[in-house]
């Protein structure tokens, strides 16, 4: 069986996508979701685009029958998304769990993305987040003007997907204060929204399911209640488990954000990036690489993400600045940056470092005075 990517076609969807500056998953990579949705012979759950096989290959990567190759997303364990797509083809939610720079919400788009087609239906949990954000709100004027009404209710992210048999997105759900939380516990459990004012309620329709993402290790979250934390089925995203897995990634993000920049391409770059990558890793551990030497860890999490960040920068620098290519002097401003969040106990930190470490690593005398330079 196969069906086509809708609302939007594929060539209207990477015409737009080709105009914005952060497109959405089902617009960036609408020609491998209407690939992979017309070779998909597998069975899929109700309202899925896709059967859960090919949500798995379109997050992990793969060469289809016909030669069409997709892109991996995510650079992983297998066993880890496969659990995440049959967790949204059952009734449980799914909370995606890890410390910050995990790849949370990047796996949360493009699970949405290929499960319904739509990535969009997002709640950005902050400690302002109200339960209207989750629930529904009002129409105000129409509220004033004929009372409560089904016309005068305005629904949120969460009840349109249970409308429509969506996958809808909780972003953060750790910042969003508890009793808010807590107003997923029926939505999740008994698959309904109550809408007292009306005396009515809002069921939920097959094919709708939530992804939540939280992590534990920045200051100002708010801990699951044990009632709410049952309704999830939770998948630990691990770091990177070796350096040359968190370079891969990396560089393949990095090329993605270069190309929606008009950045040029930085095939020389791959020796800056592995340096940003193992100073990262080696400060985030508290060891050297070869296990000799303990370090002390700056207060930052030095995740993934904010190696992306600071070698996005330094390619930008490199372009606009510079002579395109990747130096160390591209990327030493951005460590600095990422690694000395608390000037007095971090400063320490990066200085013990640059001292004992990089000066002495062989190969590294350029990286280590473009680091003295910036960190005068």
């Amino acid at each position: 069986m196969s069906v086509s990517v809708e609302p939007k076609s594929v060539e209207a969807g990477e015409t737009e996508a080709a105009e914005v500056l952060r497109p959405h998953a089902e617009d960036a990579f609408a020609h491998e979701l209407a690939a992979l949705a017309e070779q998909d012979d597998r069975p899929r759950p109700t309202r899925w685009k896709l059967s859960p096989w090919a949500v798995a290959t379109y997050l992990l990567g793969g060469t289809l029958p016909d030669g069409t190759v997709i892109t991996p997303k995510y650079v992983g364990p297998r066993r880890i998304v496969e659990v995440a797509v049959t967790t949204l083809a059952t009734d449980r939610a799914l909370l995606l769990l890890g410390v910050p720079g995990t790849a949370k919400t990047w796996v949360s788009e493009h699970l949405a993305a290929a499960v319904s087609g739509d990535s969009t239906l997002l709640v950005q949990g902050t400690a302002g987040t109200p339960e209207e954000a989750i629930r529904y709100g009002w129409n105000y004027a129409q509220l004033l003007a004929h009372g409560p009404s089904r016309d005068a209710l305005v629904p949120s992210p969460v009840m349109r997907a249970m409308a429509e048999g969506m996958t809808a997105r909780v972003e953060e759900l750790t910042r969003i204060p508890a009793d808010v939380q807590d107003t997923l516990i029926t939505i999740l459990s008994e698959k309904t929204l109550p809408i007292p004012e009306l005396g009515q309620e809002a069921q939920a329709v097959r094919g709708f399911n939530l992804i939540a993402t939280a992590n534990d290790r920045d200051r100002g979250v708010n801990d699951l209640s044990s009632a709410l934390r049952r309704r999830f089925n939770t998948v630990v995203l691990p770091l990177p488990e070796s350096v040359e897995a968190e370079v891969d990634i990396v560089s393949r993000r990095v090329d993605q954000i270069g190309r929606s920049l008009d950045l040029p391409a930085a095939p020389d770059g791959i020796d800056e990036i592995r340096r940003v990558v193992t100073v990262f890793r080696e400060l985030r551990d508290g060891v050297t690489a070869d296990g000799r030497t303990k370090l002390k860890s700056p207060s930052g999490t030095l995740s993934t993400a904010e190696a992306i960040s600071v070698v996005t920068n330094g390619l930008a620098l490199a372009a606009h600045f510079g002579d395109g290519v990747l130096r160390s002097g591209d990327v030493a401003a951005g460590i600095l940056g990422a690694v000395v969040r608390d000037p007095a106990a971090d400063r320490v930190v990066w200085q013990e470092y640059l001292e004992a470490v990089v000066r002495e690593r062989d190969g590294w005398t350029d990286f280590y005075r473009a680091c003295r330079e910036v960190s005068v």
